[in-house]
């Protein structure tokens, strides 16, 4: 098989290599699965870049970067299924606790970890799921629904915000949403209500204007610490946060008292430590979202495998609108 892969951290172009391996073997429980699209997200970026604090060398002596991607199982290990070869799934947590993840032509997961493809839904679509649609479902929907409620989704126009305006719509909540001018159309045209500046000063006031006045039931979070004095201020008693990021500030000073007696609940989100319930959950949801045609998953661009370097340079340029992919037919 065709595979990236680096041994050390720093810069795409200095550490990403392509590679011919040895395709693997399933185990009993796994399956082997042909890649048509790698998602690239920036999770995979900051990881081998050095950038998860007190961690100064990859945890195995060879890496094939990405947790996402969609593909077809060519091969099963014993006690799975013979009848799932040639299905068509996607898959979650490619590169967790393990060497080689999904920037290659195959990879060998356990069998619950390649999930059957929806009917219909494309190869790119569920090369988007893993990260961007389990996060979005999970912080819009896995507190229950959001039907007849307010949601805020904070970074309304990036890859996990537009998803999670589109299922918090669909789902039945009025929609606001903070975005740049520019990415207005993009998030109305996603199902939100109301978008306000990001940057401006009364944005707290523009939010609560857009909801009548009331006060915001669910935020869904992409930047906490710079966010979390408004979110504190704007939230419902008895409200949640969702908090999915905090890239611009990740030590930041929670005003506690204005929060406990709001009664308000901080939820922060890593899907790769999701357990099975809530996991199962998010799937079922992404999937009916999907059959209902009620779920878009936008990609902003596609590069060959051997063009890793590039997508990673794509994703750590930022303002992108969509997932950014590797085609392994490229």
């Amino acid at each position: 098989m065709r595979a990236i892969t680096y041994s050390q951290f720093g810069p795409a172009r200095d550490v990403l290599t392509l590679e011919d391996m040895d395709t693997p073997t399933p185990s009993a429980g796994e399956v082997l699965i042909e890649l048509t699209f790698s998602g690239v997200n920036p999770s995979d970026v900051k990881v081998r870049a050095g950038g998860r604090p007190g961690v100064s060398a990859p945890a195995f002596p060879k890496i094939v970067p990405h947790s996402d991607g969609a593909g077809k199982i060519i091969r099963v290990g014993e006690g799975v299924s013979q009848d799932r070869i040639g299905t068509s799934v996607w898959i979650w947590n490619g590169q967790w606790n393990r060497p080689f993840g999904t920037a290659a032509t195959h990879i060998v997961v356990p069998a619950d970890q390649a999930v059957p493809m929806p009917a219909g839904v494309s190869m790119q679509t569920g090369a988007a799921l893993g990260i961007p649609g389990l996060t979005a479902c999970h912080t819009t929907l896995g507190g229950g629904s959001v039907k007849g409620k307010t949601v805020l989704v904070q970074g309304g126009a990036g890859t996990v915000g537009l998803l999670a305006i589109q299922l918090a719509a669909w789902d039945g909540a009025h929609v606001i949403a903070t975005a740049r001018p520019s990415d207005f159309e993009d998030c109305m045209r996603a199902g939100a209500h109301c978008v306000v500046d990001y940057r401006a000063e009364d944005r707290a006031e523009q939010i609560l204007k857009a909801n009548n006045n009331a006060l915001i039931d669910r935020i869904i979070e992409v930047e906490f610490g710079i966010n979390v004095t408004l979110d504190t201020d704007i939230i419902a008693p008895s409200g949640v946060i969702a908090a999915y990021g905090s890239a611009k500030l990740m030590s930041p000073e929670v005003p506690f008292m204005a929060m406990m007696f709001k009664n308000a609940t901080l939820d922060t989100t890593l899907v790769y430590v999701l357990p099975p319930e809530p996991r199962n959950i998010a799937i079922a949801k992404l999937h009916q979202a999907l059959t209902e045609d009620a779920l878009i998953c936008p990609v902003a661009q596609t590069y060959a495998l051997s063009d890793c370097a590039a997508a990673h340079e794509r994703v750590e340029a930022g303002q992108r609108k969509g997932s950014v992919l590797l085609d392994m037919s490229l």
